[in-house]
């Protein structure tokens, strides 16, 4: 009786998209924009992270990989941690002014935002 129970539990009853064997097409795909087509926004702030001040960058239309390595240049150039979420970059500390003079030397468009 197992072995009747193994092979029916392998049987599909209903499956709306193709096989679930080919992962790759659920994946998400990504278009990794050159920096001189995204519009960045830098914003300091301190809500939720228990009063400590923390440098949000977003508008980034990057891969995964591709955020990672931008976030270690820029830690490194700010001395400080940081972190991806959601496609935002959170540097630790208010680094408005030096982040948007290392962005726009890599061709980004940015802004301050907020006050």
């Amino acid at each position: 009786m197992s072995s009747k129970r193994q092979s029916s539990s392998k049987r599909i009853a209903y499956q709306e998209f193709g096989s679930s064997s080919n992962s790759e097409a659920l994946e998400r795909g990504i278009q990794d924009l050159p920096p001189q087509q995204q519009n960045i926004r830098v914003q300091a702030t301190r809500s939720g992270r228990k009063g400590k001040t923390v440098t949000v960058m977003t508008g980034f239309k990057h891969s995964h990989e591709a955020l990672t390595k931008l976030l270690k240049q820029l830690k490194n150039q700010c001395g400080s941690g940081g972190t991806i979420k959601d496609n935002t970059l959170e540097i630790q500390g208010d680094h408005r002014q030096k982040l948007v003079s290392v962005l726009s030397q890599l061709g980004y468009k940015v802004k301050i935002s907020g006050g």
